[in-house]
C-alpha cells in the first residue's frame, strides 16, 4: 500500500512538472522571437539613417555645385540663362569630342550679325563648340526664339547677360553721344568670367563669317606667358590701312595719346604695330595668372581721368587699353584668319579670289554686311537667318525693294 501510494506521488509530481515546463518554453520562445523582431526594427532604422545620411550629402554636394555655378559670373553680374548642354547623339558620334569655347557678343540692333558668325562656324567644323553669347536683358528673349530656327538647333550654347554697371567709372560717358556707347564692346576683357571652366578660349566680333574649321584657330599656338594672340595690323595682308578720318589705325600713335606723359612713362614706342581686337585666341588660365582684366580695368578708368586715347580715334574705345596692356606681350594669329577692313569702304578691297581663300572675313569699319553698301555682302549673307520676329532686317532689301516699285 505505502509503495503503491509513493509511485502514485512520484507520477503526479512528473505529471506537474512537464506540466509547468511547456508553458516556459512557449515563453522562452516567444522573447526569441520578440528579440528578433527589435534586431530587425534596428537594423532597418540604420539602414534608413545611412540612407538619409548619403542623401543629405548628396544634396549639398548638389546644392555647392549649383552655388558655383551661379557665383562664378556673379562679380560682373553675369548670369547664365540658357543651355543646351548636349548635341544629339547622332550629331555627336559625327563631331570632334573636343570641346571649343567660342564667346561673341550679341547687341539687339546687331543680333543678325551674331546669327551669321555663329551659323558660318558651325556649318565648319565638326568639333564640339559650344557659343557663350554675351548680350543684354532685354535682348534674351529675341535670341532664344531665333536660336529655336530649325537651322540653328542643334548649335550648343549659353546666353549670359551682361550687367553693364561693371563698367561705372570705367568708361566716360558723353551725354550728346550715350546712345553710340555698347557696353557689349568690352564683354571680352572679362573672358575668364565668361569662360570660367575652360583653359583656352576664342573671342570673335558680331560682323564676322567664318570660312573654314574653328578648330585651326583654336589650335594657334601661344608663346610661354602669352595670354592672348591677335592679328597684327602690319602683316602683309593689311599693311597700312588707314581709316578716314581716324588716322595711322595701324600703328600704336593712331590709338594712344603721345602726348600725355602718363602715355611716354611706358616707354613704349609710337610705330609700333597694332592688333585688331575682333578676333582672340585666349589663354585662360595665363589670362587670370596675370590678372589680364584688373589690367585693363585699370587703364580704362585712368583714361575717364586723364584723356589718355588718341582724339583721332574712331570711336574703338576698346582697343588702347588691350594695347597698352599687352604690349610686345602676344602671340600672332595667322592674317587669313581675321582678314579685315572689309567694311572700312563701300567699294571692295579684295578680289573675289582672295576673299573666297580666307578663312575669317572681318567688316569691321562703317559699313556692315548687313547694310546697304557693303562689300562682298553677297558672301556674308549666305550665313544669314532671317529673323523670324521679323525685328532685326537687312537695310538693302528694303531699299532695293523700294526701287524695284
Amino acid at each position: 500500500m505505502c509503495r503503491q501510494a509513493l509511485k502514485a506521488k512520484r507520477d503526479c509530481c512528473v505529471f506537474s512538472l512537464s506540466g509547468l515546463q511547456e508553458p516556459y518554453a512557449n515563453k522562452q520562445s516567444n522573447k526569441r522571437k520578440m528579440s528578433l523582431r527589435k534586431v530587425n526594427i534596428s537594423i532597418l532604422i540604420v539602414a534608413v539613417v545611412i540612407f538619409l545620411l548619403v542623401l543629405h550629402h548628396n544634396f549639398l554636394g548638389l546644392s555647392d555645385f549649383l552655388k558655383r555655378e551661379l557665383t562664378d559670373a556673379n562679380p560682373l553680374g553675369l548670369q547664365p540663362v540658357d543651355f543646351i548642354p548636349a548635341v544629339p547623339q547622332r550629331l555627336a558620334d559625327e563631331r570632334n569630342d573636343k570641346e571649343i569655347s567660342v564667346v561673341i557678343a550679341a547687341s539687339d540692333e546687331r543680333l543678325g550679325g551674331a546669327i551669321a558668325a555663329m551659323n558660318s562656324i558651325y556649318h565648319h567644323t565638326r568639333s564640339n563648340v559650344v557659343f557663350h553669347i554675351v548680350t543684354l536683358n532685354d535682348t534674351v528673349d529675341h535670341l532664344r526664339l531665333w536660336l529655336s530656327n530649325s537651322a540653328l538647333k542643334n548649335l550648343r550654347y549659353r546666353i549670359l547677360d551682361f550687367d553693364p554697371r561693371v563698367l561705372e567709372g570705367k568708361i566716360e560717358v558723353d551725354p550728346q553721344k550715350a546712345d553710340t556707347l555698347k557696353p557689349l564692346t568690352f564683354a571680352r576683357f572679362y573672358l575668364p568670367s565668361l569662360v570660367p571652366h575652360a583653359e583656352k578660349a576664342i573671342y570673335v566680333d558680331d560682323d564676322v563669317i567664318v570660312q573654314d574649321d574653328i578648330l585651326e584657330l583654336y589650335n594657334t599656338p601661344l608663346k610661354p606667358g602669352h595670354a592672348a594672340a591677335f592679328s597684327d595690323d602690319c602683316d602683309s595682308i593689311t599693311n597700312k590701312v588707314a581709316v578716314r578720318g581716324a588716322g595711322n589705325q595701324y600703328n600704336y600713335i593712331g590709338f594712344l595719346d603721345y602726348k600725355k606723359e602718363t602715355i611716354r612713362k611706358l616707354a613704349m614706342k609710337a610705330n609700333t604695330c597694332s592688333f585688331n581686337p575682333g578676333v582672340i585666341v585666349a589663354n585662360l588660365t595665363e589670362w587670370k595668372l596675370q590678372n589680364i582684366t584688373k589690367q585693363l580695368e585699370k587703364w580704362m578708368a585712368l583714361n575717364v581721368v586723364e584723356q589718355l586715347y588718341s582724339r583721332t580715334l574712331a570711336g574703338s574705345i576698346t582697343t588702347p587699353p588691350l594695347l597698352i596692356v599687352f604690349y610686345k606681350q602676344h602671340s600672332s594669329i595667322d592674317p587669313m584668319w581675321n582678314v579685315r577692313h572689309l567694311g572700312s569702304t563701300a567699294g571692295k578691297r579684295y578680289s573675289p579670289q582672295f576673299v573666297k581663300a580666307a578663312k575669317l572675313l572681318h567688316w569691321n569699319g562703317h559699313f556692315k554686311p548687313w547694310g546697304r553698301t557693303a562689300s562682298y555682302a553677297e558672301v556674308w549673307e549666305k550665313w544669314y537667318i532671317p529673323d523670324p520676329t521679323g525685328k532685326f532686317s537687312l537695310i538693302r532689301r528694303h531699299s532695293e525693294a523700294y526701287e524695284a516699285k
